[in-house]
């Protein structure tokens, strides 16, 4: 795997058997490199200087990639600690520590706690899981996500996520083969009070 863009360009993460454990094989799914450039198209210049948050980091490569083309902070998150400690190996291999934070722990864990907030949110558990049925619904709960900010869930093709969650509005989803990318911006709800007048 090679980061795609950005002032690291073409430098390796690794390879996937590195971050797997015997038996574990079937639990990292890694980012494909024309799902990974995929998203920063999406994102363009909005990921400048941006607060960018990796959930399920697995390999580390979209947030590395992430640190690559200019976001202020990235947070990785992952409840693996081998996956974890080649993450941090990573970041300062490139240079990128002062950039990064690494979590070791369950996302659901994570958001409850965290008391960051993020212009970017990147989901991406197994496909699976069924943790996006879980995860997104407490991220609009917990209001970890900045104004204007977006989520993008990767997620199975064969599975549609819906089109409001909160205040999350799904914008557009993205198909590659078997991959989709589903864009969550958050939008604030605006109240409309009727106004009465009085009558004499």
């Amino acid at each position: 795997m090679r980061i795609s863009g950005g002032i690291a360009k073409g430098r390796k993460v690794g390879l996937r058997k590195a971050f797997v454990k015997k038996g574990e094989a079937g639990e990292l799914r890694p980012t494909s490199a024309k799902v990974r450039q995929a998203i920063f198209n999406i994102l363009g210049d909005r990921i400048i200087d941006a607060a960018f948050l990796d959930l399920y980091a697995g390999t580390g490569a979209v947030g590395i990639e992430a640190l690559s083309r200019g976001a202020g902070k990235v947070f990785f998150v992952d409840d693996n600690s081998l996956r974890i400690s080649i993450i941090k190996e990573l970041i300062e291999k490139f240079g990128f520590k002062d950039r990064a934070k690494v979590v070791k722990d369950r996302a659901s864990n994570f958001i409850k706690k965290s008391e960051s907030v993020f212009d970017i949110i990147f989901v991406d558990p197994p496909y699976a899981s069924g943790e996006l049925d879980i995860i997104l619904p407490l991220i609009d709960e917990r209001s970890i996500l900045g104004d204007n900010g977006v989520v993008i869930a990767e997620h199975s093709s064969k599975k549609k996520l819906i089109s409001e969650i909160g205040i999350l509005r799904l914008i557009k989803t993205y198909k590659y083969g078997d991959t989709s990318l589903t864009l969550y911006r958050k939008e604030e709800k605006v109240e409309v009070k009727e106004k009465h007048r009085k009558t004499d």
